[in-house]
């Protein structure tokens, strides 16, 4: 087995027609090189899952809920270091390098990327300089950085939790009372749609409030009704 085979890059989606081949066409140097791609669908009517066949490594098909897909896709992996990737967000082309080096030095378990939002405009790279300062001042990572870890440390913590929305936060947390996290400052470059579509302020805002009011014990399950708005 090569350095670069012990490499699961795992993908949850949901009717992300619009964006998985781009993300998944990124991956296809990594997974040359070893990187094993899996994709898990938690529903999609839009055709997601088929796209994703010639690209990926396995499809599998859970319960919609980002923390129980990827939890899935990890129980469907048999490598020792995970990444979790959004569908929106794309890897710097040397990722395996820098993941595995990096946790290859034995003392960090866990670990995220800096991240780029685009397109680039004034305000978004305002909003993803932000991100990533407050992420390496606090150790607190989120879904957009590109999340990665040992199979150990993901056991350790029995991997996400079964929340509708902060799972990224509430894993940071765990992770960090086994190491601080490896901030590599090489970029992922994320979608700002939510941003455009939603408004600036309005998205920066209610990011804000929604994670004051998580630290502050209120239920993730009301705070994804609020995230996702008016249906």
């Amino acid at each position: 087995m090569t350095q670069r085979s012990v490499l699961a890059i795992i993908i949850p989606v949901r009717n992300e027609a619009s964006t998985i081949d781009a993300t998944l066409q990124g991956l296809q140097a990594l997974r040359a090189r070893g990187t094993e791609v899996i994709v898990v669908d938690g529903g999609s009517s839009d055709g997601t899952a088929e796209l994703a066949v010639p690209w990926v490594d396995q499809i599998i098909h859970s319960a919609a809920g980002r923390a129980a897909q990827m939890n899935a896709g990890a129980q469907a992996s048999g490598r020792s270091v995970l990444l979790f990737l959004h569908a929106d967000t794309l890897l710097p082309q040397d990722a395996d390098s820098l993941v595995l080096d990096g946790l290859a030095r034995g003392v960090r378990v866990w670990g995220r990327f800096d991240v780029c939002i685009e397109p680039e405009r004034p305000m978004l790279r305002a909003v993803a300089t932000m991100m990533n300062l407050r992420s390496r001042i606090s150790g607190i990572c989120t879904g957009d950085q590109a999340l990665f870890m040992t199979r150990d440390a993901f056991d350790a913590v029995n991997g996400f939790p079964d929340q509708a929305l902060m799972e990224d936060i509430e894993i940071s947390r765990r992770l960090k009372r086994l190491s601080p996290p490896l901030a590599l400052r090489s970029q992922v470059r994320t979608s700002g749609r939510r941003w455009l579509v939603h408004g600036m302020w309005r998205t920066i805002t209610l990011m804000w409030w929604l994670r004051l009011r998580y630290f502050l014990g209120a239920e993730p399950a009301l705070l994804a009704r609020l995230y996702q708005g008016p249906q």
